[in-house]
């Protein structure tokens, strides 16, 4: 994949959710929520002053950024200041 975001913007992988819970129910796909945390793929150039760095884990905000769809996989594009937080 060769995409590289402008400025501040932060192209993310959601991390996928599991389908069963802790004591073994199933989880319908119309009943899950989109995963609020995903893996830093790509980061434009005034992302990387903001901290941000390809790889990190990140946390962002239930109806943030815009989703793109490339080689059957979905990212979310984001600004790198509307991430919540990177976990460590």
């Amino acid at each position: 994949m060769s995409f590289q975001p402008l400025g501040n913007r932060v192209l993310i992988e959601r991390e996928e959710q599991t389908n069963t819970t802790a004591s073994g129910i199933i989880i319908p796909d119309s009943a899950k929520e989109k995963p609020l945390q995903g893996k830093v793929i790509a980061v434009g150039k005034d992302a990387i002053e903001d901290g941000i760095t390809e790889g990190d884990t990140v946390v962002f905000p239930k109806f943030g950024g815009t989703e793109l769809t490339m080689n059957g996989t979905t990212f979310l594009i984001m600004k790198s200041e509307d991430i919540l937080g990177v976990m460590r």
